[in-house]
């Protein structure tokens, strides 16, 4: 099979970037490698039935100089995130890098390990573990730390740590205020979305390889062996908190509405070491990820970083985060997290400044550049988030999706709209001959444009699914943003192989096990066919008898509302059952949740009226071409 290959402008662009950035700079590499113990070989990390969760060797590839099928820069990233193995941070902390997309950090105490961010998957996190005490021997773990809550964080926690260690208080389970909830809201109420679109981010679907995936910009990819959580027994709530573990003592500073809603950094005195979580990387960051997420607050995310300056600049002597490598002395910490911060600082006020002149965000986000100080400092490249979808989506913080244009109000819907540009355009060959064009004379993004109308005018049009094929390729090729790359990669592969749908499960069996009672309804409740429950009035009494609660359920209208409160004689039915039981309800299964012990009195029938409501989200729902039908 021949190899896709770059066009001439695709080569001549990435030409270009490669003699104007300093490639001369080798710094990273010396951080990214210094401390370097020891790793795995073969880098592949296998399930217990022997199926692959990581493959680092699969980035073997990433060396010597940057095909033309790769922005230079992207690849110099990606040689940078593909170093794996066990590193020192200072003597007494450790890091492992590139089992995961994040990296998990040991903290040696005064009898054992504090462990922090233990990666996605509990595979990977056993792997990096076990590579730990091949080197430093064979040492008990006193306390987890979840930076924030966000899966590559907490994931594989269970394949660190047991659960009757947690409950006999052998190990503690540190997390900041709001963690949990966060993780179900991200996790379950959005997750077959989010899970969708980032099969799409981090190219899980694609060959790796020069054409290919070949990384993520924040790290390589994400795991896909078993997600876990345990949940926190330690809960951090303001900044200043002091704590003592193993004799080591952590000094903690809240960051929440940061990279996420609940997040925090905390300094090791007797290490003089910041753990600064995800919110000083090599690379910037998003403000809102491309598979989907609320919007966060650069404004506060560069505040949080001026305090921790602040409070830990002046005693810290080296910042190591939950992903890339650290940085070492105090002068480099100051510097890298005051371009950090500047950086967040500059996109977030100038893009306030523009949009009160009206300007629009797409508007903005073509305009906007970096001063150069901060355009030439690596950490501030666009890898993983960039300059064009963080100033849109600062945009969309404070202004929402309308841009103020009567015109652009009520527009119809994609579908609708392309078999009128079409029509307007002379019909779907014009349309692709005009494409065609633009692809001819290097421009891309016409060319997608016009060919996005013309497939979801007529989405079997084989020739122009073709051409936007190889138009989202090189779009693909050109891009030093790792997730874009993924993006128009992954877009091209459904074009020519069909819909791969999810290779990841949104949710796993922990998270549904966290769903507090108020949550499990909510879930229920997102689930529910409106149109199709229009009719449908049902008063249910579930009883959780290890608890004592009642909680009046309603349908009408559609809706399905939830209130605490006792039970009463009116309702259609009435379940009781505990809490236990909740997960194998979340999951569908009625007979699961009779064998746990649930009963039904009353009518039975008006549960299964609920019941045969739900219309869960569909992992393999269209992205490139037009759902054909509407639910």
């Amino acid at each position: 099979m021949t190899q896709p290959s770059a066009s001439s402008f695709t080569s001549q662009a990435n030409k270009a970037a490669l003699e104007s950035m300093p490639f001369t700079d080798v710094r990273d590499f010396e951080d990214a490698s210094h401390g370097f113990l020891g790793t795995i070989s073969p880098a592949i990390i296998n399930n217990a039935s022997g199926g692959v969760v990581w493959d680092a060797a699969s980035y073997d590839f990433l060396t010597g100089d940057a095909p033309d099928t790769v922005h230079p820069s992207l690849w110099r990233q990606s040689r940078l995130t593909a170093m794996h193995g066990l590193f020192e941070v200072v003597e007494g902390i450790y890091q492992v890098r590139g089992f995961d997309l994040s990296n998990v950090t040991f903290v040696e105490g005064d009898t054992g390990v504090i462990v922090i961010d233990p990666l996605i998957s509990k595979e990977t996190a056993a792997a990096a573990w076990s590579l730990y005490r091949e080197h430093r021997g064979d040492r008990q773990v006193t306390a987890v730390i979840y930076t924030h809550s966000h899966v590559d964080h907490f994931g594989g926690v269970r394949g660190i740590v047991d659960q009757a260690d947690v409950d006999s208080g052998a190990v503690i389970v540190v997390a900041p205020e709001g963690f949990i909830d966060h993780v179900v809201a991200e996790n379950v109420y959005a997750g077959t979305a989010m899970t969708r679109r980032a099969a799409y981010m981090y190219g899980a679907a694609l060959s790796r390889g020069p054409a290919g995936q070949l990384g993520a910009g924040l790290g390589q990819t994400t795991s896909t062996g078993e997600v876990t959580v345990i949940l926190p027994t330690k809960t951090i709530t303001t900044t200043g908190e002091s704590l003592t573990i193993d004799g080591v003592e952590i000094v903690f500073q809240m960051a929440p509405g940061t990279e996420a809603p609940s997040e925090m950094h905390f300094y090791f005195p007797r290490y003089k070491a910041l753990c600064m979580a995800e919110n000083a990387t090599h690379t910037q960051h998003n403000l809102l990820t491309l598979r989907g997420a609320l919007v966060r607050d650069p404004h506060v995310w560069s505040q949080y970083l001026t305090e921790a300056i602040e409070t830990f600049g002046s005693t810290a002597d080296v910042v190591f985060t939950s992903h890339h490598w650290p940085t070492w002395g105090r002068e480099r910490i100051i510097d890298f997290l005051s371009i950090q911060r500047d950086m967040y600082g500059y996109l977030h006020d100038q893009t306030l400044r523009l949009l009160n002149k009206g300007y629009t965000g797409a508007e903005i986000a073509e305009r906007m550049q970096l001063p150069p100080a901060l355009e030439a400092a690596w950490s501030t490249h666009g890898y993983y988030g960039s300059i064009s979808h963080n100033v849109k989506a600062i945009y969309q913080r404070y202004m929402g999706w309308f841009d103020g244009n009567p015109a652009r109000l009520w527009q119809h819907t994609p579908g609708d709209a392309a078999s009128r540009y079409v029509a307007a355009m002379g019909g779907i060959d014009s349309v692709i001959g005009q494409a065609r064009t633009a692809f001819d004379s290097g421009d891309y993004r016409w060319a997608a444009t016009l060919l996005d109308h013309a497939i979801f005018a007529e989405p079997d049009n084989a020739d122009a699914s073709a051409l936007l094929a190889d138009t989202l390729e090189q779009l693909g090729f050109g891009s030093e943003n790792g997730t874009w790359r993924n993006f128009f990669l992954s877009g091209a592969t459904e074009l020519r192989s069909g819909n791969f749908g999810t290779p990841v499960a949104a949710n796993s069996h922990d998270m549904l096990d966290q769903l507090t009672v108020e949550q499990f309804f909510d879930v229920v409740a997102i689930q529910i066919n409106g149109p199709k429950a229009w009719d449908l009035n049902v008063a249910l009494d579930w009883t959780f008898t290890d608890s004592g609660e009642n909680y009046r359920v309603t349908l009408n209208n559609g809706v399905l509302i939830y209130v605490k409160r006792a039970a009463a004689v009116d309702a259609d039915a009435t379940i009781a059952l505990t809490r236990a039981v909740i997960p194998a309800l979340a999951t569908g299964s009625l007979d699961d949740a009779r064998s746990a012990g649930m009963t039904v009195t009353g009518n039975e029938a008006a549960l299964m009226s609920i019941l045969s409501m739900l219309d869960p989200g569909d992992p393999g729902f269209n992205i490139v071409t037009p759902r054909l039908t509407l639910p």
